[in-house]
Formats: C-alpha cells, structure tokens, sequence
C-alpha cells in the first residue's frame, strides 16, 4: 500500500497590504514574507517599503511573526515607524 503524506497543519497567515494612491506613470510592486505593496509614486513606494521592513524589523526583535500580535501590538510598532491611523470623513 503506498504511503500518502498527511497534510501538513495550516499556518496561520497575515499580510500588510500597502496601496500607494499617488503616481508618477510608473507600476510599482515590492513583496515580502508577509507584505505586498502597490502603486504610489517612487517616494511613495519607497515610503512604504522602509516601513515595513522597519516593522519586520520590530517584530523579530520581539520575536514574532505577524500573525502573532495583537491589533494593538501592530498599532504600536506601526505608530512606532511612523505610521498614523486615520479617522474617516463625515461628510
């Protein structure tokens, strides 16, 4: 009888999605381990790369994976990176 492997456990996922809104004509996408980027201007983009390598870099000195953190864990590196939560508009 042949031997049929067991599925392996499925890993728990996350994933920063960052979607820059700006452009300059270019199409830019940069992704990680755990990231995907879209879009924006070079500045823009490059913005948003350092930002989540700096919050990957916070998150391996804490010794987590993404998956690991709490919302408000996540809230407080990324205000640490500089990264600010915005209110939406009332209109």
């Amino acid at each position: 009888m042949a031997h049929v492997p067991k599925k392996a456990a499925k890993q728990p996922k996350a994933l920063m999605l960052g979607v820059g809104l700006d452009s300059d004509g270019h199409k830019r996408v940069t992704t990680g381990g755990n990231f995907a980027l879209l879009g924006g201007s070079k500045e823009t983009h490059e913005q948003m790369t350092e930002q989540a390598i700096k919050i990957n870099e916070k998150l391996a000195k804490k010794g987590k994976q993404l998956h690991e953190v709490t919302h408000q864990e996540f809230d407080d590196i990324a205000h640490e990176v500089g990264l600010r939560r915005h209110a939406p508009h009332n209109n």
